[in-house]
């Protein structure tokens, strides 16, 4: 049995528990807050962020964006750590997500936890 399951936004294909839980994980970093119609306040910060100079300062500024996202929409994950990989002239940012994942955290279940890295990659 699995703990949560859902549809490969890429594929159509089922996707289940640490699947899903990245596929979730990239969706609420990418999509910016407001852009969603009936649900204005989901996503991060970090969309409008793209443009800015990666200094120390904005760096910093995306990480709490990514960090304040999960712990806001993704009960399953906690983001503990990140780094920026890839940041070009052609708007694309990748980062790596280090962090807990707790398989049953959406049912309020944190009793078991797993240590996971998810990998965003997008272009804005």
């Amino acid at each position: 049995m699995t703990d949560s399951a859902g549809i490969s936004a890429v594929t159509g294909r089922p996707l289940t528990d640490w699947e899903h839980t990245q596929q979730s994980v990239g969706k609420i970093v990418q999509t910016a807050i407001g852009s969603r119609v009936m649900h204005r306040d989901f996503g991060s910060g970090l969309p409008d962020l793209v443009d800015t100079k990666m200094i120390r300062q904005n760096i910093l500024a995306a990480y709490s964006a990514v960090a304040a996202a999960i712990e806001k929409w993704e009960p399953r994950y906690r983001m503990r750590r990140g780094s920026v990989t890839t940041v070009d002239a052609d708007g694309r940012i990748a980062m790596i997500i280090q962090g807990t994942y707790f398989p049953r955290g959406h049912l309020s279940d944190y009793s078991v936890a797993e240590d996971k890295t998810a990998r965003v990659a997008f272009t804005i």
